[in-house]
């Protein structure tokens, strides 16, 4: 376990290199006694601070979801971040990859909640029970350590390697198509480059959105009506450049599409 000073100092690395937009050595190299315990606390001291300058929660994002995934990390379980008002971004807007470190995408569908889910025992009906409508979305993924040579507590600290999510138009609700089976593919500029089906994400999303309503539950955390929940991906990541333009099709879903460039002229707030 780390100190709160050094959960502190760990968290200021994170957010500079969030800010400059210059990846750091990974938190596990720095701080070798660093837990997951740690780690989480970490990603909470960067969230509280985007807070108090006005952002809000909009939602959360499950990562590690596959068990390819969790066996290389070494764990048994998946972890999970943060998604805040300013990472929700709108569909056909260009999206500057000049404002992240090294920015990837992945292809998942999204659970928009109508209603707050129960914590402690909360069960994957309770999630279909509460689920105003499924979405297809891309989201798109980015690691404030160098080179992405992260380990579990890296991730974690790193608010699960967020940074923001597409949403498509399409709106389902869950009683119309089974959230467990459903095949996406994603397109660069036309080409097929990666395909895959929702049951890579623990067997059912639905199962990864209960895990966190669970998991967040014991930090006195509630999955509240409107939030975006986002449970893991269901392709391999894909790396991004500027002038990539990807289309990802959900069967019975629709599509969600973004493209990317170098710069909008636009940046987050350099605090």
């Amino acid at each position: 376990m780390l100190e709160t000073a050094q959960r502190a100092e760990a968290a200021e690395a994170l957010w500079a290199a969030q800010r400059d937009r210059t990846p750091v050595d990974p938190l596990t190299t720095g701080y070798p006694a660093i837990e997951a315990a740690d780690a989480y606390e970490i990603q909470l001291i960067n969230i509280r601070r985007q807070l108090a300058e006005g952002r809000t929660v909009s939602g959360h994002k499950v990562g590690l979801s596959s068990k390819v995934m969790q066996q290389m990390m070494g764990v048994d379980e998946p972890d999970y971040g943060h998604l805040l008002s300013d990472m929700v971004l709108p569909e056909g807007t260009p999206v500057g990859t000049d404002r992240y470190c090294c920015p990837r995408i992945e292809v998942e569908i999204g659970y928009v909640l109508g209603r707050s889910l129960p914590g402690e025992g909360c069960t994957a009906a309770d999630v279909l029970a509460a689920t105003e409508y499924v979405v297809p979305s891309i989201e798109l993924i980015d690691s404030r350590i160098k080179d992405w040579r992260i380990g579990l507590a890296d991730t974690i600290a790193d608010n699960a390697s967020s940074a923001g999510v597409i949403l498509g138009s399409a709106r389902v609700g869950p009683d119309s198509l089974d959230p467990a089976d459903i095949d996406a593919v994603l397109y660069r500029g036309g080409e097929e480059i990666a395909r895959g089906n929702t049951s890579a994400v623990l067997g059912d999303p639905t199962e990864a959105v209960a895990w966190l309503a669970r998991k967040v539950a014991s930090y006195g955390v509630v999955l509240e009506a409107g939030h975006v929940i986002l449970p893991g991906s269901c392709t391999r990541a894909v790396d991004v450049r500027p002038g990539d333009e990807f289309r990802a099709e959900f069967e019975g879903l629709g599509s969600v599409s973004v493209g990317f460039v170098h710069s909008t002229g636009q940046h987050r707030p350099k605090n």
